[in-house]
């Protein structure tokens, strides 16, 4: 039982006590409700007045807004006011200088109309002065045909013949002059760059000719050289493709053929048999191989020493040795591989003179007669066959141009052809340079004699100067100093056109008029 009355008295112990902490807890919740209420109107009262002051300074910013856009707008519209006036001004300055430019249209209008009328009276006036000419020349023609015998088609033809020999005349005289002007500048250049060109080459030359006879130390020779039934010479005909000629010629053997190396190394192998003096088929053979041999070399260290004293390197070894081929070739007795190391010193000087690639211009003068090694085997113009094969070993295209058109069977399109035609000619034309036949000497000095008499009004012409100049004298009441102009011009060109001649040839015109008189007494 007091077990029971310590739990009731503890149980209700424990609701007293929960109760009264319920009470106290109610009364600090209620305490802290009406703090929190009392900060919570503190701070309500705090945000209307803060709202209140932004609305104020909000109002305030409004109106400084509102003033400054309203001031800006002013100024704005007043600067728009002012343009407009401006413009307006424009405008009115406008009109009035289009009201004055009608004004002056109108006028030009009103002068223009009137200036019609003056020209139409003033066409009427010319038409019937026309009309009345007219009149007048029908009269005045038919009264010249009356007095001078003439139709009036007759007439023409006179005149015309007149005029026509007037502009002849006047054209020769404008011809002489712009010949004269170009000569005397152009003659000048290329005057100096020629003597200079031929002064600073010093090269020696001796004239060369082809070897074709092998003298004999005794007739008995060449019964050795023919051998018992002729093998010897048909062994030596053979190894050396020449033919040999032995013939009545005292202590003498000829040989012939196109090929001049093979007539070279024909030539030595003879000469060193007969110094050897044991001739038949093997020993034959034998030399001729070895001097085959030696030729070949010698051709090689021709061609490298051309190019050598010219200063050329890097030409492809076929070429050098084409090149040496030509120390066996000549042109009218004149060797070409020395004619071409001679052209070669010439176009490096004219191309230094002319500011030119001067290694270029030697190059291209070295080279320009290589087709002669080959024209007897190849078909053909030399200078096309040496430009096929400077361009098969990759030379470059302006020499291989300037090889093709030396002698005018390509037209020259670049100086460096042009220069190493001038080389060419130089080489060749000078005094001593070339030997030509006397027949055909003779013929082409026939041939120019022949052309200028060809021409009316040439009295006597006369060749001089080996057949390098051509003097003409006309019939000074035929051909006038113009006409002598025009004649000089059309002779040129017809011996240009008919003749093939080395180097250049000069035609002169010779025209005198002389009065002679006698005093008697």
């Amino acid at each position: 039982m007091d077990v029971i009355l310590y739990i009731g008295i503890g149980l209700l112990a424990f609701g007293a006590g929960a109760a009264v902490a319920f009470l106290m807890r109610t009364k600090v919740l209620a305490g802290q409700a009406d703090e929190a209420q009392v900060e919570a109107d503190r701070r309500v009262e705090e945000a209307r007045k803060r709202a209140e002051t932004l609305l104020k300074e909000a109002e305030v910013g409004a109106k400084d807004l509102v003033i400054k856009l309203r001031t800006e707008f002013e100024a704005e519209s007043r600067e728009a006011k002012n343009e407009i006036k401006k413009l307006e001004i424009r405008v009115l300055q406008r009109e009035e200088s289009l009201d004055r430019k009608l004004d002056q249209l109108d006028k030009r209008d009103r002068d223009l109309d009137a200036r019609d009328n003056s020209l139409q009276e003033r066409q009427n006036q010319v038409a019937q002065a026309e009309e009345k000419a007219r009149s007048l020349v029908a009269q005045q023609e038919k009264e010249l045909e009356r007095i001078s015998g003439l139709t009036s088609e007759q007439a023409k033809e006179i005149l015309v013949r007149s005029m026509e020999n007037e502009a002849r005349h006047e054209a020769a005289k404008l011809v002489k002059r712009i010949e004269s002007e170009a000569k005397e500048e152009a003659d000048k250049k290329s005057k100096k760059i020629m003597a200079t060109a031929i002064q600073r080459y010093a090269g020696d030359y001796v004239a060369e000719k082809t070897v074709s006879v092998v003298e004999l130390p005794n007739e008995e020779m060449k019964g050795r050289i023919i051998g018992r039934e002729g093998r010897n010479i048909r062994a030596l005909e053979a190894a050396t493709g020449i033919d040999l000629i032995v013939d009545d010629t005292p202590e003498a053997v000829i040989l012939s053929g196109f090929n001049p190396v093979r007539r070279e190394v024909a030539r030595l192998s003879l000469a060193q048999l007969i110094a050897d003096g044991r001739i038949h088929p093997a020993r034959i053979e034998e030399v001729v191989k070895k001097v085959e041999q030696e030729v070949e070399q010698t051709i090689r260290e021709a061609g490298e020493q051309a190019t050598f004293d010219l200063g050329v390197h890097g030409i492809h070894p076929e070429l050098v040795k084409t090149l040496g081929r030509l120390k066996f070739r000549t042109s009218y007795a004149q060797n070409m591989l020395q004619h071409s190391i001679e052209v070669g010193f010439l176009c490096g000087i004219m191309a230094a003179e002319l500011g030119m690639n001067v290694k270029q211009a030697r190059r291209a003068g070295l080279l320009h007669d290589l087709g002669k090694a080959l024209d007897h085997e190849v078909e053909g113009p030399h200078a096309i066959i040496g430009g096929k094969l400077a361009k098969k070993f990759n030379e470059s295209p302006k020499v291989v141009h300037a090889i093709s058109a030396h002698h005018e069977d390509v037209p020259p399109v670049s100086v460096l052809a042009v220069l190493v035609q001038a080389g060419d000619s130089l080489s060749g034309a000078r005094p001593g340079a070339r030997r030509e036949m006397f027949e055909s000497y003779i013929r082409r000095l026939e041939d120019l004699e022949k052309i200028a008499n060809s021409f009316d009004g040439v009295a006597n012409t006369y060749a001089i100067q080996a057949g390098r100049e051509l003097r003409i004298i006309v019939q000074s009441e035929k051909v006038s100093d113009d006409d002598s102009v025009l004649l000089c011009r059309d002779v040129t060109k017809k011996i240009e056109e008919n003749l093939t001649f080395p180097g250049q040839i000069r035609v002169t015109v010779i025209r005198e008029t002389r009065a002679v008189g006698y005093a008697t007494k």
